[in-house]
């Protein structure tokens, strides 16, 4: 093939303006190219600890005013608060922690947002390139070992590819279905200059291209089934929630009508005060909602995946026949443990609006008739109201009622809640009503205890006026209690509701059911005064022993607007979890109380 000489010009020319344009760019360490990377993508908060790799980093950041760093007690809790962050904004979090302990310190977090498909950016430092492999002080394989838990993951050996790397960082951690993206960035490379011309306004992967629009056939197909139901659900997961689309969800349940129900991961997506919420589905979920999703006959599943904690066992839900339609960004989630009938691939919020666009076009109406009938089957299951508990009880504190009278107390305020993980996760999720999504903050995935008080200094920091509450336990409240000091430091008045049941609840709750009540340690022997501990972190504490005093106490604190409270209320050890699948066992064969035990 010729090439006219007009074109040879035309290169030649478009080189030269290359060049000129790298001559006259400044010249920036990769520590600065960082920064206006953070800057371009237009981040306000980072959570880290320095160590030796990023110094250069951390001087970098000493010169800018535009984001602010927040100083955390271990790097755990700084990718936790970075999640949290994420989780309650829908932006990209970011966190920075050193190599080696730095690194490893923070595989916990980012696993937890790994599990939950939470879109966060970390950069570690590393060793200099000259030292990787060689066993330098504080290296450590960062790419090999959060490989198994990130989106993806990066090690910048040359600064030149640092403001592409991340470019792409930002754009694969928000992009498709959301996740952590680690950047490795060894310490030379932060120190070594190059010529910036700017951050890329755009980024192309042939490698990386997720699917946003569902098939218009697929959706087509859904609307046939839908519609042609007798006893229809809709199942909502935590893609809902991630994927922006409560508004359109609603607005296709209130369309036809059908019962809904939501994961751990995506309550809020639908208005739990709404009488077509069935409430929570799974081991601890009601069983209304339970036994609508083992008798419905097409199911509806839109952002979830079938886990083991919502289905149980597989065969067991197998047993009845009915036709599943599953949208979801990721086609790797569908038909991964529960064969469906109409996969639907896209953006959770692109096809719920098509498919609604499609109800409304077709004129189509749900069989009125099946439908009450339908309704009539759940409403009887509804009368066994599976959540009772001893709500008279005066002489010990049971848990459900702290968390109904908060609810009771801030349904009308802008409330964001954050949990640990265990038996206080599960009463959180069951009796605070959530009416908006991502207000209910946890980590569902991989149970990861400690993340409660990073989860809410996150949010405190991006909602300042809003009301922030963590409802944890005694066991899990101690694993990041540390960063009680980052609350001070930072200013971020969160309420700490401890359910202090002297007990790793769940694990004896499992041992009282599965192993004849052998406890093995499980029992908390040498718990903290918690009141003085909160008191020498600069806070306020709490002592609550009387079911009479929860409600002052809640709005005792709620009045300190300024200050961390920390309430430990002193609960009933002996209360269980209910209802309750056993693991192994059927979504319908439930544990409904200690009489079934």
């Amino acid at each position: 093939m010729e090439i006219s000489k007009a074109e040879i010009t035309s290169a030649a020319a478009a080189s030269t303006a290359a060049a000129t344009s790298t001559s006259h760019a400044p010249e920036l360490r990769g520590a600065e190219i960082l920064v206006k990377a953070l800057q371009a993508e237009n981040v306000k908060f980072v959570w880290g600890y320095p160590g030796g790799a990023v110094l250069h980093i951390y001087d970098a950041f000493y010169k800018q005013d535009t984001i602010q760093h927040v100083l955390v007690r271990h790097e755990q809790a700084a990718v936790h608060a970075a999640d949290g962050y994420a989780r309650a904004t829908g932006d990209v979090g970011v966190a920075l922690v050193t190599s080696g302990p730095g690194v490893t310190n923070a595989v916990t977090g980012i696993a937890t947002a790994y599990m939950d498909s939470i879109p966060m950016v970390v950069i570690s430092g590393q060793v200099p390139t000259h030292a990787i492999g060689l066993d330098a002080f504080q290296e450590c394989d960062t790419v090999g070992i959060t490989r198994p838990v990130v989106k993806h993951n990066f090690l910048v050996k040359d600064v030149r590819q640092l403001a592409e790397v991340m470019k792409k960082a930002f754009h694969i951690a928000r992009s498709g279905r959301p996740g952590p993206v680690v950047v490795d960035i060894p310490k030379d490379v932060s120190f070594n200059k190059t010529a910036y011309a700017g951050y890329p306004e755009k980024v192309e992967m042939r490698s990386y291209n997720p699917v946003r629009k569902g098939h218009g056939g697929q959706i087509r197909k859904a609307l046939g089934l839908l519609m042609g139901a007798k006893r229809p659900y809709i199942y909502t997961g935590g893609g809902v929630v991630l994927g922006k689309a409560a508004r359109e969800l609603r607005a296709l349940v209130d369309m036809l009508g059908y019962p809904c129900t939501n994961t751990l991961m995506g309550l809020g997506a639908y208005p739990a005060s709404d009488p077509k919420f069935l409430g929570m589905l799974g081991m601890h979920g009601t069983v209304e909602a339970n036994n609508a999703m083992q008798n419905c006959d097409v199911l509806l599943a839109v952002g979830a995946r079938f886990d083991d904690r919502v289905i149980g066992n597989p065969k067991h839900f197998a047993q009845n026949e009915r036709k599943i339609i599953h949208i979801d960004i990721d086609p790797s989630s569908i038909s991964k443990r529960v064969k469906v009938d109409i996969p639907i691939v896209g953006d959770v919020k692109d096809v719920l609006s098509e498919l609604v666009a499609m109800i409304k076009e077709s004129g189509q109406k749900p069989d009125a008739d099946a439908l009450g009938a339908w309704w009539d089957t759940i409403n009887g299951w509804r009368k066994g109201d599976c959540l009772k508990y001893d709500r008279g009880n005066k002489d010990v504190i049971k848990p459900q009622h702290v968390v109904e009278t908060l609810w009771n107390l801030t349904k009308d305020a802008d409330a964001y809640i954050t949990s640990d993980v265990g038996q206080h996760q599960m009463w959180a999720a069951q009796y605070y009503r959530f009416d908006e999504p991502n207000r209910w903050i946890n980590s569902g995935g991989l149970g990861t205890m400690g993340v409660g008080i990073p989860y809410a200094m996150g949010i405190k920091m991006a909602k300042p006026d809003s009301e922030v509450y963590c409802i944890t336990g005694d066991g899990s409240v101690q694993m990041c209690i540390q960063e009680l000091s980052t609350c001070l430091q930072y200013n971020t008045p969160i309420k700490i509701i401890s359910l202090n049941n002297r007990y790793l609840g769940m694990v004896r709750q499992w041992q009282e059911i599965d192993y004849e009540g052998r406890y093995s340690h499980s029992y908390m022997d040498a718990l903290p005064n918690f009141v003085k501990l909160a008191e020498a972190y600069g806070h306020v504490g709490m002592l609550i022993e009387h079911p009479r005093d929860v409600e002052p106490a809640l709005r005792e604190a709620r009045k300190l607007k300024d200050r961390t409270v920390f309430m430990d209320f002193r609960t009933d050890p002996t209360e269980n979890v209910f209802p309750m699948v056993k693991a192994g066992q059927g979504i319908t064969e439930m544990l409904l109380g200690s009489e079934d035990l």
